[in-house]
């Protein structure tokens, strides 16, 4: 029997795959289980809308994120830190306090885990951060970190 999977099954395929199982696996575990459907013309249509639906939703998302991308290129977050007598700073500044100096500054709202660049802030200059905003977008926020007098 050709049944439609509705969530990924262990060693039988995954979400939203076709597949041939036998009509016993089918009728007694995967259909009551709501783990299958059977293959009709109707639950072809239903799948490949909810599959055009997913695709669009993948498209709008990409969009938003590149839109995004290019709004951070032109943004440059300023933080002072006490340093020492070598300019050795006093602490570090964190993924956290980057994220919340962007959601207060600009209303960008960026999640810190999405940071590809993991470690602290801990030296005077400028850093470049990279932030994965979606699947193969790449966004770069400038931090600045200057001498507090």
């Amino acid at each position: 029997m050709k049944v439609i999977l509705l969530q990924n099954v262990k060693n039988v395929g995954k979400k939203d795959q076709t597949v041939e199982v036998s009509d016993g696996y089918a009728v007694n575990f995967l259909f009551p289980r709501r783990l299958a459907v059977q293959v009709t013309k109707k639950s072809v249509e239903v799948l490949e809308n909810q599959q055009e639906e997913a695709r669009e939703n993948e498209a709008k998302a990409k969009a938003e994120a590149e839109e995004l991308a290019k709004r951070l290129e032109g943004i440059t977050l300023e933080f002072k830190m006490k340093t020492g007598k070598e300019g050795k700073l006093f602490g570090a500044i964190s993924l956290k306090q980057v994220t919340e100096e962007l959601e207060k500054q600009y209303k960008i709202s960026v999640d810190k885990r999405k940071f590809v660049d993991k470690g602290p802030l801990d030296v005077l200059g400028y850093w470049d951060l990279r932030v994965e905003l979606h699947k193969g977008v790449i966004g770069k926020v400038k931090v600045h970190i200057g001498e507090e007098k």
